[in-house]
């Protein structure tokens, strides 16, 4: 099983264990304050999501064949969904990320309690770490 695979599954545990979802909204704030920050001088246009209805920056640097990714947001729930992104693809050889499936999203039940903006904003979030992922690989290859 695939490192990426083995994280997903923890946090799809993770969140199942609250029972509705104001405490899952609160534990994804608390992972919003835990996530590795992006520094200042990479916020930046580029580094914005777009699609996202918040400010989202995400910046990613190879480091030993390994993306790392850093980030932050204008929004506490934004900050908290993308440290669950950041969280399960940082610190993975880029090959992985682009074989990675999202599902586990759909087993946490995130985009079905996100208002219709906000689960665009995840998409594009997603997308922005594989297209990441597409640069450092061509790198690599």
């Amino acid at each position: 099983m695939s490192k990426i695979k083995e994280i997903q599954e923890e946090i799809v545990e993770e969140f199942s264990m609250f029972d509705d979802w104001m405490q899952r909204y609160e534990y994804m704030i608390e992972l919003g304050k835990s996530l590795p920050l992006i520094e200042e001088k990479y916020k930046v246009e580029g580094n914005l999501i777009k699609g996202c209805q918040s400010k989202v920056w995400v910046h990613a640097e190879l480091e030993d064949e390994r993306l790392v990714f850093t980030a932050d947001s204008d929004a506490i729930i934004t900050k908290g969904i993308v440290a669950i992104l950041i969280r399960a693809f940082s610190n993975q050889h880029p090959s992985e990320i682009l074989e990675a499936n999202t599902q586990f999203i759909d087993e946490i039940g995130l985009k079905e309690h996100l208002s219709p903006t906000r689960a665009n904003g995840l998409v594009s979030m997603i997308k922005q770490l594989k297209m990441y992922a597409i640069a450092y690989q061509t790198q690599l290859d």
